[in-house]
């Protein structure tokens, strides 16, 4: 973030104090790449020019809850990260994340300054289309196990693995993984009483059950990640 301009790191401070979370000099400056004293006297004309910050130096700051952040501004690097994002989102996502992602870029298009809004439309970035990438049916998928995953539904499988067998298994969907050449679904699995991780394209069918999922401890999405990490 070397060379922000003064009212963008402003304005960045602002974001990370409306958290809600208590945040320390120390870690603002690290994070927006100034002096500690630079965010003091930041923080000071912040509080001058009545943004309600609540804390004090050797302690942290953070918002008063309730107050407004100011509209939208975005930098370069930021437009083209959503950019990036919106058209992973749109080749390679269900397709009501696909929409999702379409509606996000007309909310950011209809806040952005006359100036700025033609990035918006730029290729300096751009996420190749690949139409045989991901089958339809793959696609419908997807859906059926963000759907599942949102709801904390439990879910039948109809699953092929790698040598072929096909097998049926009720999982608790805890996240959707994408690899870049593939989605995968991490679960907890009923039938191998252990966490299992599926291909998207290998499922021949996923439908989501009446029942949801309970928070089991030792199930749950932190304890996936533990055991992927090699930390049980």
């Amino acid at each position: 973030m070397h060379g922000m301009r003064p009212a963008d790191r402003l304005f960045q401070i602002v974001l990370q104090l409306g958290r809600g979370r208590v945040v320390t000099a120390a870690t603002l400056a690290e994070r927006l790449e100034v002096s500690e004293r630079t965010i003091y006297r930041d923080i000071q004309n912040l509080m001058t020019s009545g943004v309600p910050i609540d804390g004090e130096a050797g302690v942290g700051y953070r918002l008063h809850r309730g107050y407004q952040v100011p509209p939208m501004m975005f930098d370069q690097d930021e437009i083209q990260a959503l950019i990036f994002g919106a058209q992973v989102a749109t080749r390679v996502g269900d397709h009501e994340l696909a929409a999702a992602a379409e509606r996000i870029l007309d909310k950011v298009d209809a806040v952005l300054p006359e100036n700025i809004r033609p990035q918006l439309s730029s290729q300096a970035v751009v996420v190749p289309n690949f139409n045989d990438w991901q089958s339809e049916e793959t696609t419908q998928t997807l859906g059926n196990v963000r759907d599942a995953i949102n709801e904390h539904r439990r879910l039948y499988v109809s699953y092929t693995d790698a040598s072929g067998d096909e097998t049926e298994r009720i999982v608790w969907p805890l996240t959707l993984l994408y690899w870049g050449y593939s989605w995968a679904v991490g679960a907890w699995c009923e039938l191998r009483q252990s966490f299992r991780t599926f291909r998207v394209d290998r499922i021949v069918e996923a439908r989501s059950l009446t029942t949801q999922f309970p928070d089991e401890s030792g199930k749950r999405l932190q304890d996936y990640f533990d055991q992927a990490n090699g930390s049980r």
